[in-house]
């Protein structure tokens, strides 16, 4: 695909970016994640990193793959009929209701804000007519786009002793998907309002970092007792974009503000 290469970078190169800017980064910032990687948006090349290629669970920030998946699958257009197997998926939900219809769109924002599992059910679903097929769809779609160390087995992030990533390829993943327009406009959004075939619903978004700094754009919490405190974010300022990932970070807002003001001082924007 067009763009995956741009997001795999060695992180040789780092130690010369590093050179370009000797005088205006500020300090390595202290980051409570277990995992953290901090990337160039645009490049690809990771800025700072911390056990960055070391699997772990990543809750439901796996649901930025399931985004992507359903967006190279199905039209926003298409109308989804909310299976019975949706309902009441356990953790976080939308609370849908067997037969309710709304569209892809719809969904994408519940799944996406409200990190709704039923949503992600629904969507699997519609996709491919059984979650076992769709998460084949989303692992073939992480291959395509060259990773190797990410693997899921569900797509609303649940533990699953064979559902992981890496900080670092979960960072470039979402990289990919900030450069598609309508990914970005949905993560960038505080909250959603649709009206369905039952009632009107409004989807909020859990990331306080959209309402922290005003530089955020995205993207996506997560969290499991297994995984900890889980966190991709996306910051943009002076057209440079940065993506912080934290997996299992007690502090993590604090985290990824930290990690965003040393990128973007070590890219010389102030």
């Amino acid at each position: 695909m067009p763009r995956k290469a741009s997001f795999i970078v060695s992180v040789l190169l780092v130690p010369l970016l590093l050179s370009l800017f000797p005088t205006k980064a500020l300090s390595f910032p202290f980051v409570s994640a277990k995992h953290a990687v901090l990337m160039d948006g645009d490049s690809g090349e990771v800025l700072w990193e911390k056990n960055a290629d070391v699997q772990a669970p990543m809750a439901s920030t796996t649901k930025i793959i399931t985004a992507l998946t359903v967006m190279s699958a199905l039209s926003e257009d298409t109308v989804v009929c909310v299976p019975k197997e949706a309902c009441g998926t356990e953790g976080t939900s939308a609370y849908l209701k067997e037969g309710e219809l709304l569209s892809v769109k719809d969904l994408l924002y519940a799944l996406l804000l409200q990190s709704a599992n039923d949503a992600a059910v629904a969507l699997a679903m519609a996709c491919d007519g059984s979650v076992d097929a769709f998460c084949a769809r989303m692992n073939r779609l992480i291959r395509e786009l060259g990773f190797t160390q990410t693997h899921v087995c569900n797509p609303h992030g649940l533990p699953d002793e064979d559902h992981c990533t890496t900080a670092r390829e979960l960072a470039a993943i979402t990289a990919y998907a900030m450069h598609l327009p309508a990914f970005a406009e949905i993560v960038c959004t505080k909250s959603y309002t649709c009206r369905t075939s039952l009632l009107r619903r409004t989807f909020v978004n859990h990331n306080k970092l959209l309402s922290m700094d005003e530089d955020a754009v995205g993207v996506k919490t997560g969290f499991t007792k297994k995984s900890g405190r889980c966190l991709v974010g996306a910051a943009k300022r002076d057209g440079a974009l940065l993506i912080t990932v934290t997996l299992n970070a007690p502090d993590d807002w604090r985290d990824h503000r930290a990690l965003w003001a040393y990128g973007f001082s070590l890219l010389g924007i102030t």
